[in-house]
């Protein structure tokens, strides 16, 4: 399982995809989650709009991230 810091308190699915270099940009979201099973805390997604919190987990192909805040960063 790998750590996602968000540095903010709600980042979307779409701003998730890009943040971790699996698509270049927001406009390749909706094709990604359409393309590939993307799972958020065990249920599938295909909104690129999907609100992420704090304590999420995302999985992507054999990867799991688990969102931290970091409120402390301000990149």
């Amino acid at each position: 399982m790998k750590k996602f810091k968000m540095h903010t308190e709600i980042i979307t699915l779409g701003q998730f995809l890009k943040a971790t270099d699996y698509i270049g940009s927001g406009g390749e979201a909706k094709f990604f989650l359409l393309q590939h099973e993307i799972f958020v805390n065990h249920e599938r997604r295909t909104e690129r709009g999907k609100k992420l919190f704090h304590g999420d987990q995302i999985m992507i192909f054999d990867t799991v991230y688990y969102l931290v805040y970091d409120s402390t960063s301000t990149t």
